[in-house]
């Protein structure tokens, strides 16, 4: 079977033949061998997606591959079509007697499915394009081949050392194995890496949000050669900050203070709510910790009868609260929040907003990896005064945090 389509390889390919002066059409094209490579994982796709279990039962494999030349608008290709021994596949991307192709199908079949639109709708909008009627579970097969690209991302090696880390997980609704809804968590590990540019580090799904599975992540991180997170931005969730120790012993871990408002609020009766958050701007809003902690006890002294639970989760929470206090202000807007990560998340959700239910786990992180890679075009530059706040770092953590 032809190795699996490698998108980074042939930009680097094309983009090193355009530098050579090659051109981009005809038939010593540069583009030529990724749209040959895209049709014919297309092809496999469609092979994939006809031989079902029912038929594989009865007999039916795949029997050799036929090849020929078909012109496209970048130049003429070589196209293996897959063979089945009862010679019942059909594909219908490009047909048995067919020897031209429509511009870009397959790349546009894959781009429309990281956008959020359905296979069905992708279905019909093949039909009423070209005239191509293509089954939700063809489509489904070709998208599929980015999976093996998914799991090599997956498993690639990190940097050593991240100077900050922002941990937070989105929640969807899947179908299990016995046609079920059920909870799904998807854990995202979101860094700044030493040039100052976001990338995501991981992404795992899991049946629901908790402590021992982010352990499980954070010992994953190691495995790829994470050695030293300087901070770490995390909400509230109990046990989170421990299992960041156990890992990361040396990680400062910074609780995410606008989650602790969120939840402070939820206990605040409405006719007090926007005095009660007048007083409590001064706890996170101080220049120090030592301030902070003075506009704290103003609070109690006078919300603490009323409301000793919301007190009493600023008081036992106070230290990882007020750990943003230590650095200066480019820092604290950084990592006093999760707003970086839940920046991502709205990406995400913009592709994902139209899915119900998934049908399964695979459905799901396909479609979020295909949206994390579009989102990911754009993080192309530093994030705003990486030059300072990288120097600070470097002498606030002069022995873990090396710039040269």
């Amino acid at each position: 079977m032809k190795k699996e389509v490698d998108f980074n390889i042939f930009k680097a390919q094309i983009l090193d033949d355009i530098k050579a002066g090659k051109p981009l059409f005809g038939k010593d094209g540069a583009l030529a061998p990724m749209i040959e490579n895209i049709v014919n994982a297309v092809l496999e796709g469609e092979m994939d997606a006809h031989l079902t279990q029912e038929s594989r039962e009865s007999g039916n494999r795949r029997n050799g591959k036929m090849q020929k030349q078909v012109q496209t608008p970048v130049g003429d290709i070589t196209v293996t079509t897959p063979r089945d021994r009862d010679a019942s596949f059909d594909p219908q991307f490009i047909k048995k007697r067919e020897t031209m192709l429509s511009e870009g199908m397959a790349d546009r079949i894959i781009g429309l499915y990281a956008l959020g639109t359905s296979t069905r709708d992708i279905s019909s909008w093949l039909e009423e394009t070209v005239g191509t009627s293509v089954s939700a579970e063809t489509i489904s097969s070709i998208t599929d081949r980015v999976l093996p690209e998914l799991e090599a991302w997956r498993n690639r090696s990190l940097d050593e050392v991240y100077p900050i880390v922002w941990l937070d997980a989105l929640h969807y609704k899947v179908m299990d194995e016995k046609n079920r809804v059920v909870s799904r968590a998807i854990y995202n590990v979101l860094g700044i890496d030493k040039d100052g540019h976001k990338d995501l580090l991981g992404m795992y799904v899991s049946k629901s949000e908790g402590a021992n599975f982010w352990l499980s992540v954070l010992t994953d991180l190691q495995n790829r050669g994470v050695k030293d997170i300087m901070i770490a931005c995390i909400d509230g969730l109990k046990g989170f900050p421990d299992a960041i120790k156990s890992v990361f012993p040396d990680t400062a871990v910074q609780l995410c203070v606008i989650h602790q408002i969120r939840n402070s609020m939820k206990y605040v009766g409405s006719k007090y709510q926007k005095e009660f958050m007048k007083d409590l701007k001064p706890v996170y809003g101080a220049v120090t910790k030592d301030a902070g902690e003075i506009a704290l006890d103003k609070l109690e002294g006078k919300w603490g009868e009323q409301y000793p639970i919301v007190i009493k989760s600023w008081r036992d929470n106070w230290e990882r609260l007020s750990e943003f206090f230590q650095y200066s202000e480019p820092i604290r807007k950084l990592i006093y929040t999760t707003n970086t990560v839940e920046g991502y998340h709205r990406q995400i959700r913009k592709v994902t907003k139209n899915k119900g239910v998934f049908p399964n786990d695979t459905a799901l992180i396909k479609l979020v990896y295909l949206a994390y890679r579009n989102a990911s075009k754009k993080w192309t530059m530093p994030v705003p005064n990486w030059g300072i706040i990288s120097q600070q770092l470097a002498i606030k953590f002069e022995d873990r945090y090396n710039l040269l």
